[in-house]
């Protein structure tokens, strides 16, 4: 199964790919399915909707999707493409503990297929200006992402699995913080993924940010498959037409080498499984 499920469109702020440009660029490599996971970050960004005037930086406007837009896209374009590829409707919720509540009442609009739900601020602060990171030690903020984390997967349940999970080590000025001093609560937050029926996805992007070992880090994903989990996604984190589907081949040899034996897509928020 040739699939990515993690693609962002002109529907995220920090992109300005077509929608329907990514769907014909992904048939044209023989992709077997896509699913659009564009941004959701409250707390730092508003809704379209919300009322006030948006916010621009860069010629680009930061907010959150223009769901009915969105969602009405989708539509369009499976309706037109929908014989060639699978088409499906997610969004990658950039969750934090105080957040909770709207994206409760997000889910609650409309028919999703699936969610990612990752961390990309803490207390509004951004990893990814150093913003959160400043004025912590390396344990500190490390230690920090972590215990959100594991608040958000005991607290929440409408998402399909863990986006980019340690997404602090690309952000990390200070270089890699050992794996066996977060083992602890990684460990707990894969726990609670499994338990739950939930899962974790292994994110291409780690190849154009010169990363140093996978997102997320081998160690994650060893200790996530000797836990019994199985239910992982492949996604390229694309924003631009050479992100879309790179990799993707090569991380489900990766998932092989590493005793996995599917790799997943969804449908209505369940899990459809695929041999590797």
């Amino acid at each position: 199964m040739f699939a990515d499920y993690h693609v962002h469109t002109q529907f995220s702020d920090d992109s300005l790919y077509p929608m329907e440009q990514v769907v014909q660029d992904a048939i044209a490599m023989k992709m077997e399915a896509i699913c659009f996971t564009d941004h959701v970050d409250y707390g730092v960004k508003d809704d379209w909707d919300c009322g006030r005037p948006i916010i621009w930086c860069g010629g680009e406007p930061a907010a959150n999707v223009d769901y009915p837009a969105y969602a009405a896209k989708i539509k369009e374009l499976q309706a037109v493409y929908g014989a060639e590829i699978e088409i499906k409707m997610g969004l990658e919720f950039g969750m934090q503990r105080h957040t909770i509540p709207q994206y409760e009442k997000l889910f609650q609009r409309y028919p999703f297929d699936f969610i990612i739900l990752s961390v990309h601020q803490i207390e509004d602060k951004e990893f990814w200006t150093q913003d959160f990171q400043q004025g912590k030690s390396q344990k500190e903020y490390n230690e920090r992402y972590y215990e959100e984390l594991l608040c958000l997967v005991k607290s929440y349940q409408n998402y399909s699995v863990l986006g980019h999970m340690d997404l602090i080590a690309r952000y990390d000025e200070n270089g890699i913080y050992p794996f066996e001093k977060t083992e602890p609560v990684i460990s707990e937050i894969l726990k609670t993924v499994i338990e739950t029926g939930k899962g974790i996805e292994l994110n291409t992007s780690y190849h154009r940010y010169g990363l140093k070992d996978t997102t997320p880090a081998r160690d994650i994903l060893k200790r996530y498959r000797a836990m019994g989990g199985e239910i992982i996604t492949i996604g390229s984190d694309s924003h631009k037409p050479e992100h879309l589907g790179a990799y993707i081949k090569e991380a489900g040899e990766l998932l092989k080498s590493l005793g996995f034996r599917y790799i997943c897509t969804y449908d209505k928020m369940r899990p459809v499984y695929h041999a590797l």
